[in-house]
């Protein structure tokens, strides 16, 4: 017996269900490219955000370090003006010193005794000269410690030398400049 589908209906509706389905699916395709898409675009417009924010930064941190690069130079000479500054005050404290120096040798020197030479290095000081004896060398030791301004004397050489019918001592002494910030500081 031939069959005869007298209801075309099923055959019609499996086509309907088969054409939705491909409709369906085409519609899931699309939306799925634009969500891609969409997707794809917000994660475009993060990451230029992102290079722009990180360029500014860039941008940023150039002038910052430009700026730290002139504050550094800026210190530098500062430091180099105070320094200045220092010798400059250390000069203006030690200028009567010289002045100090020479009123205690003329002071301390005693009858007898003349100087040939006079040397300062730093605070050491070599007086060079002649005294009538050896004991007016010893008078001027003695009167040396005994002064505020001079310190720790000491012999280096004494020769005695007789020139014609006297006698006379040549010797080299060498003693301490006090300065006016140790001064303070005793």
């Amino acid at each position: 017996m031939p069959r005869i589908n007298l209801l075309p209906w099923r055959e019609e509706e499996r086509k309907k269900r088969q054409q939705d389905f491909l409709v369906a699916l085409a519609g899931s395709v699309v939306v799925a490219i634009g969500v891609v898409a969409a997707t794809f675009f917000v994660f475009s417009q993060m990451i230029d955000a992102q290079q722009a924010r990180n360029q500014r930064l860039e941008t940023e941190i150039a002038e910052l370090e430009k700026s730290i690069t002139e504050i550094d130079g800026l210190e530098r000479q500062k430091e180099r003006l105070l320094a200045r500054m220092e010798i400059i005050e250390q000069l203006q404290r030690s200028r009567p010193e010289i002045v100090h120096l020479f009123d205690e040798i003329t002071r301390r020197l005693p009858e007898g005794v003349y100087l040939n030479g006079m040397k300062q290095s730093g605070s050491a000081v070599e007086l060079q000269g002649v005294a009538q004896s050896s004991t007016r060398v010893s008078a001027l030791m003695r009167r040396t410690d005994e002064s505020e301004w001079l310190t720790d004397p000491s012999v280096t050489r004494v020769e005695t030398t007789e020139s014609g019918p006297a006698r006379q001592a040549e010797f080299v002494v060498t003693l301490k400049q006090v300065s006016a910030g140790s001064e303070e500081s005793r």
